[in-house]
């Protein structure tokens, strides 16, 4: 399996979708990366030389963030939301979605499981 800026690709794959396994970079990206590169999109991953694959490290690395430097830039974004406690802030504070969705009847993945309240249990009016 090679390995490009510490994420091992799969070998058995076309380079463009192997490419795809890395945090940050999606199809569009990896075609960029390629035709840059100056690679066959559908070589397989396996088949790459050590010169091809340094130059795709060396592409990725200059122009692209990626993996956990990427991770750590959104959760730093969301960080930053959260203390000025603007209104996307206080959504992702409490858990609810962020970009204006409704909320009413859906919104379970955000939400969790739905959690029952148990009805009154109230006496009934003599008449």
């Amino acid at each position: 399996m090679p390995r490009i800026v510490g994420v091992d690709i799969p070998n058995d794959k076309a380079i463009w979708i192997s490419l795809t396994y890395i945090v940050g970079v999606g199809k569009y990206t990896s075609k960029q990366i390629l035709k840059e590169a100056r690679i066959d999109s559908s070589t397989k991953a396996g088949k790459l030389t050590e010169d091809e694959l340094s130059r795709i490290t060396q592409i990725i690395d200059r122009n692209y963030i990626v993996g956990g430097q990427l991770r750590r830039q959104v959760a730093q974004n969301i960080a930053r939301l959260r203390d000025i406690h603007c209104y996307r802030g206080i959504r992702h504070r409490k858990g609810l979605p962020v970009r204006g969705q409704n909320t009413q009847s859906n919104a379970r993945t955000r939400k969790g499981p739905r959690k029952t309240v148990a009805g009154k249990k109230g006496v009934k009016e003599k008449r």
